[in-house]
C-alpha cells in the first residue's frame, strides 16, 4: 500500500491520518478558555456578523430540529434554541470535550436545556433524515475526511432540509498580500499574548490555506448529495457561507 494514502494535512505539515484528530484536539484544548476572546480580537468582532448572517439564512422556525456540528462555544446553537422554542430541538455537538463543555455551560447559562453530544462529524450518531437544518461553522477545515463529513451531514437531513457551512475561504486576490501578512505575522503574536499559544494560531492560518476554495467546496457538497448549492462571499472572501438542500 502507498503510504501517502495514509497521510493528511495538518496545516502545511503532512501527518498520518490517524494522528490528525489528536493534533486538532491539542489545538482546541489549548485555546478553549480564550477561544471567544481570540475570535473577537482576530476578526475585530466580525465573526459575530458572519454567524448572525448564517442564522438568518438558516431561517429556523419553531418546532424544527437543528444539528450544530463542531458547535464549540455554542454561538449558533444558542440562537437556534431561541428560534425553535419548546417544541423544537437543537443538538450541540463537537468532537472536542473542552469546547463542548464550554458550549454546554453557555447554553445552560442562557436558559437553554438542549441536548449535547461529543461525536465525530464523520460518524454522526443520528438517524437518517432526522434534522431540518445542519450547520457547521469554522469546523469543516479541521476534519480529516471532509467528503465523508459532508456526506454524513447530508444523510441526517430530512428531504428539503438544508446544510449550511460557514468557513474561511479564498480571499479576493488583491487583498491576499495584506491578508497573508496579518495571518502569518500578527495572528501568532496575538495567540502568544492572549492565549499563550502561538503555534495553534499558526496552524489556523495554515489550515485556511489548505481548505478548499469556494467553487471546490461547492462541488464537494454536490458530490455529497446536496442540490441547489450556492455560496455567499463575506469580507471579500475571507469567509464564505455555503448552503445546499437535500432533495
Amino acid at each position: 500500500m502507498d503510504d501517502r494514502q495514509d497521510q493528511t494535512h495538518f496545516g502545511y505539515a503532512k501527518v498520518p491520518e490517524a494522528q490528525k484528530a489528536g493534533k486538532v484536539a491539542e489545538v482546541f484544548d489549548s485555546v478553549a478558555s480564550r477561544y471567544d476572546l481570540m475570535n473577537d480580537l482576530m476578526s475585530a468582532g466580525m465573526h459575530r456578523l458572519w454567524k448572525s448572517f448564517t442564522v438568518a439564512q438558516a431561517a429556523v422556525r419553531p418546532g424544527m430540529k437543528v444539528l450544530d456540528v463542531a458547535g464549540g462555544t455554542a454561538d449558533l446553537a444558542r440562537e437556534f434554541a431561541r428560534r425553535v422554542g419548546s417544541s423544537g430541538e437543537v443538538w450541540l455537538t463537537d468532537i472536542n470535550a473542552s469546547m463542548l463543555r464550554l458550549g454546554r455551560d453557555r447554553m445552560l447559562d442562557n436558559g437553554f436545556d438542549q441536548p449535547v453530544a461529543q461525536c465525530d462529524a464523520e460518524k454522526l450518531p443520528f438517524p437518517s433524515g432526522y434534522f431540518d437544518r445542519v450547520t457547521v461553522a469554522f469546523g469543516l477545515r479541521n476534519m480529516t475526511h471532509k467528503d465523508q463529513a459532508l456526506a454524513e451531514m447530508t444523510r441526517v437531513l430530512k428531504p428539503g432540509g438544508r446544510l449550511l457551512v460557514l468557513e474561511f475561504s479564498r480571499v479576493w486576490k488583491p487583498l491576499a498580500p495584506l491578508y497573508d501578512l496579518y495571518s502569518f505575522a500578527v495572528l501568532p503574536v496575538l495567540g502568544r499574548l492572549i492565549a499563550g499559544d502561538s503555534g495553534s494560531y499558526r496552524y489556523l492560518a495554515e489550515s485556511i490555506r489548505m481548505h478548499p476554495d469556494q467553487e471546490s467546496l461547492k462541488q464537494m457538497m454536490e458530490a455529497a448529495g446536496l442540490s441547489r448549492v450556492r455560496y455567499f462571499n463575506l469580507a471579500g472572501g475571507v469567509v464564505a457561507l455555503h448552503e445546499g438542500i437535500r432533495l
